[in-house]
């Protein structure tokens, strides 16, 4: 039996404007080193034969290059130029895969990302064809629509995460389906063609840097580990 190819489709093509930067969120500095240094981190951490696809803007690549230099051994890394929209980019990435592969989707912004999750995402994935990691909700929600609002019950809904992970043949003839503005991830896209997604446990620390406070948050767990 042929071994799958990893690969993590890693998209970094963020801004800074929530979080009031000049800088990319995927640039700004997290304990020392860019965001997206940790992220790409974790992947080469939980497997060595790990690839790993950068979906970023043309603009950026010089950045790229500098977050790559930081490592005393360079990962193995595609650059792919990214799309109007996620799903634009996340095609993009996918378009450079030949061969059969666990594909890993990530988010360049969470950098908190454990290997443990990424290697269950990958046994999970394996068996089950895809692996999404959720959490629960801890707080009370309520459905809001043009009529008011509703209590609803949190025990019913999951926060999703990534790394989105999928065996590369149903991955990525989902991503040959025309784009639609409810395609929010990429389970949203594989659901669509009739697959059923697979949760798995996520992590509490794998937080998405979108607001100065994530980034805060994140230095301090760094500092705590």
């Amino acid at each position: 039996m042929i071994s799958r190819q990893k690969i993590a489709v890693i998209v970094a093509g963020g801004s800074g404007q929530r979080m009031g930067s000049a800088t990319p969120k995927q640039f700004l500095s997290l304990a020392g080193k860019p965001v997206l240094y940790h992220t790409i981190a974790a992947f080469k951490a939980a497997y060595d034969d790990m690839h790993i696809i950068l979906v970023v803007p043309e603009a950026h690549k010089t950045q790229i290059a500098h977050v790559l230099t930081a490592f005393d051994r360079p990962p193995s890394v595609t650059l792919v130029d990214g799309g109007e929209t996620r799903f634009h980019s996340v095609r993009n990435g996918l378009q450079v895969i030949r061969g059969e592969a666990v594909v890993f989707v990530h988010d360049g912004v969470r950098p908190l990302v454990s290997p443990s999750l990424i290697r269950t995402c990958h046994e999970e994935a394996l068996v089950q064809g895809s692996a999404v990691p959720a959490i629960e909700l801890k707080d009370s929600i309520r459905e809001v629509d043009d009529e008011g609002n509703m209590a609803a019950d949190r025990s019913r809904f999951r926060i999703i995460q990534t790394p989105q992970t999928f065996l590369s043949e149903l991955l990525i003839p989902a991503f040959e389906q025309p784009y639609e503005p409810l395609f929010t991830d990429e389970a949203t896209v594989v659901e669509r063609m009739g697959h059923d997604i697979h949760l798995v446990q996520g992590e509490e620390q794998n937080i998405k840097i979108t607001r100065p406070a994530d980034l805060a948050i994140a230095a301090a767990f760094l500092a705590g580990q």
